[in-house]
């Protein structure tokens, strides 16, 4: 299995939107897959997506030991299953971002996939989504100002002993003074995975709360999606496909953790 952590330096680049769609597009491809709103003090994700079913236990209840991560789980009619963040003040203050760690090996072994969708910025609530992940997946807006938040999402990153997989560019609309992909590359010091294109399908979608690569699957922003996720899967299969030796992974860091106890 693999970890995501879906990152960016500000808020409105277009994270949340992002993991329900990629989620959803692994979901469309057989892979079990849960995306988690780990952006515990401005929660947003279920409020973009339709749970086919619905608890009121969320991850607040689970981060405070009031609830089993399994009672938070909520599943959707697209084949993805949602693990959400609670809306109240009260339950943020309760929750502990630290028992992050033992919520994710409660699940590991049960998906494909697992998408965090992170706070911005570099508080400590943005810290233990990049440091429990596998890899990060930055998201930008194709301006400098978004870059350099980026870029340090990046470094942080890195500080905890994580790498960063790649850059989504979002929201392009393909003018004259964006930023084009060789001077991202240069300045983030990571490969571009794809360009989503500024795309009111999305919004549309959204607003529906309905992921775009179902609403419209034909839409520009979805087709792009898509690509950016098969690129995902086909790299990791050709890399076990040549025998080449993997990072250590979750599952390996998590095992070695509860040894280092015992």
């Amino acid at each position: 299995m693999t970890v995501y952590t879906i990152g960016s330096g500000k808020g409105g680049a277009g994270k949340t939107l992002f993991t329900v769609n990629a989620g959803t597009a692994l979901a469309q491809l057989g892979l079990k897959t849960l995306i988690m709103d780990c952006d515990i003090g401005m929660a947003n994700l279920n409020l973009v997506i339709n749970l086919e079913s619905r608890t009121e236990v969320s991850l607040h209840d689970v981060l405070a030991e009031k609830a089993e991560v399994h009672e938070a789980i909520n599943h959707t009619p697209y084949g993805v299953d949602v693990l959400p963040s609670g809306l109240s003040i009260a339950g943020f203050k309760q929750a502990d971002p630290e028992k992050l760690r033992d919520v994710m090996g409660q699940i590991v072994d049960e998906y494909d996939y697992i998408l965090i969708d992170s706070p911005a910025g570099i508080s400590k609530e943005a810290v233990v989504p990049l440091a429990v992940c596998d890899e990060a997946i930055l998201i930008i807006n194709p301006e400098l100002t978004s870059i350099t938040d980026a870029l340090k999402t990046k470094l942080l990153t890195e500080i905890v002993g994580r790498k960063v997989k790649g850059v989504v560019i979002n929201r392009s609309m393909g003018m004259k003074g964006e930023l084009g992909v060789s001077k991202i590359e240069e300045l983030l010091e990571v490969d571009v995975l794809g360009i989503i294109p500024n795309d009111k399908s999305v919004v549309k979608a959204a607003a529906l709360k309905v992921p775009v690569v179902v609403k419209e699957p034909d839409s520009p922003a979805a087709k792009k999606i898509k690509e950016i996720v098969k690129k995902l899967t086909n790299t990791e299969a050709s890399e076990e496909q040549k025998g080449d030796t993997k990072k250590e992974g979750f599952v390996e860091r998590l095992l070695k953790s509860l040894r280092a106890k015992t």
